[in-house]
């Protein structure tokens, strides 16, 4: 079992809203960033000064008691735990906390306190799926075969990125950090970036617009590709 936090019981509609957004925590030097939206969670550990991606993990979840239950679409270490559940024990009294016999992973110890860094609540909070791409002109609908995905998770101010395959196992990579909208403009600050540690550190901004329940994002990729995807939240 992986993770992770232990909380007192509260009411599965309120233990919810209690978790639901972007928190962060510190230890050893390494950064580790919980989002939780739209029932959907992802922990991700890296350490940001040395641009070194250590992993991630997420999927599905929801509140069992006083616990949260994680089924896992994605494991970048371990892929045999996707599609098995994960019990996450909590423990919440105005801050996070880890429990004392969490395990340390991948060498890694999770942190002993936990910041909420926001709620959640921003327009663009929530699990996006990548569903149109501009092409030839013209926006073309992208013919999701098999269980393969592109996800985005957005909270109040942090983003990620995952591309996925839960029927299969597979893990393709990640990328995440800060965000921010205003007036029309989406900019991301690139915290970790499992591909390519290089963009760690860069700023890219993009056209955004919410239009009949849809994300139009448009402008340059991290590779300097012209891009316009359409995401819908799911």
């Amino acid at each position: 079992m992986i993770l992770l936090v232990c909380m007192a019981f509260v009411p599965a509609t309120r233990l919810q809203q209690k978790v639901a957004g972007a928190w962060i925590g510190q230890e050893n030097g390494v950064t580790h960033v919980l989002l939780v939206t739209d029932n959907y969670l992802s922990l991700t550990a890296y350490n940001q000064e040395d641009r070194l991606f250590l992993y991630t993990l997420g999927g599905p979840v929801q509140v069992k008691k006083d616990q949260l239950e994680l089924t896992c679409e994605f494991h970048s270490l371990d892929t045999t735990k996707v599609g098995t559940p994960l019990l996450l024990p909590m423990r919440f009294n105005k801050e996070m906390l880890t429990d004392v016999e969490a395990p340390i992973y991948n060498n890694v110890a999770l942190p002993k306190k936990w910041k909420q860094l926001d709620y959640g609540t921003s327009g663009l909070s929530g699990n996006w799926q990548i569903t149109k791409r501009m092409q030839e002109g013209s926006l073309q609908t992208i013919h999701q075969t098999g269980s393969r995905k592109t996800i985005k998770l957005l909270t109040g101010t942090r983003f990620q990125w995952v591309a996925i395959d839960p029927g299969a196992k597979g893990f393709y990579g990640t990328g995440g950090g800060e965000y921010t909208f205003k007036e029309g403009k989406y900019t991301e600050h690139i915290a970790f970036f499992s591909r390519d540690s290089s963009r760690v550190g860069a700023s890219l901004s993009f056209n955004g617009k919410l239009e009949n329940g849809a994300w139009h994002h448009s402008g340059k990729s991290s590779r300097g590709d012209h891009i316009y995807e359409v995401w819908t939240r799911k």
